[in-house]
């Protein structure tokens, strides 16, 4: 990655530490790039220090956990333990680093939890938009074939009822289509900040738009 990308000496240096050796498509370094910038301008928002938050998403996703598996729910958590770990390389100090991974500890969906602190609303808010809009769009469906590639059996939705309204429970591990009721149409409404909560209320429009094309073609 270019890393005249980043906004801060002590990213640059922090990014040099990173290693990303299993992420799919939906978990890349761009992935990791645009939860960046949008972390670092959420936080000029909500007077939080941008370097800190530059550096919890920088590591928030160090670790992959397939979407499919049991453990996927402490992907933050190892991601957490990882960055602490390679943050102080980068010049941050126990007390920046203690800040850092407790909003990487918090961010993900799976996990259900909400964030102890400004630091890791801002977090929470920047990954929970990189899953919305058109981007999201992609990164599901990347996701999807991620899954289908690992053998396991995954459709864009089931030809018999594509958008579940007759099957009792839904399974975004099989049907794509059925991670939108599941999760992406309900981030919109679990934002932190008033900026996200306007960025994230024009993608999900854009997502039932493509939702309501998508009924028009099958």
């Amino acid at each position: 990655m270019n890393t005249s990308r980043l906004y801060y000496p002590r990213h640059t240096i922090l990014w040099d530490e990173i290693t990303l050796d299993d992420q799919d498509l939906a978990h890349d370094s761009e992935h990791i790039m645009r939860v960046y910038r949008w972390t670092v301008q959420l936080a000029a928002d909500e007077d939080v220090d941008p370097d800190l938050a530059g550096a919890a998403a920088l590591v928030h996703d160090l670790v992959n956990i397939p979407k499919e598996s049991k453990d996927r729910s402490l992907a933050s958590e190892k991601s957490a333990i990882v960055g602490a770990k390679i943050l102080p390389k980068a010049g941050y100090s126990p007390q920046e680093i203690e800040k850092i991974i407790e909003a990487v500890r918090t961010c993900s969906w799976s996990r259900g939890e909400k964030a102890t602190a400004k630091l890791g609303e801002v977090l929470q808010d920047a990954d929970r938009l990189d899953s919305l809009g058109a981007i999201g769009i992609m990164r599901n469906i990347a996701c999807a074939q991620a899954m289908r590639t690992r053998g396991n059996i995954g459709c864009f939705y089931d030809p018999e009822d594509p958008f579940g309204k007759e099957r009792k429970d839904l399974n975004d591990k099989q049907y794509a289509i059925d991670h939108y009721p599941i999760k992406l149409l309900k981030l919109a409404n679990n934002m932190n900040t008033e900026t996200a909560k306007q960025e994230a209320q024009r993608r999900h429009r854009f997502m039932l738009q493509f939702l309501f094309a998508l009924a028009q073609e099958i």
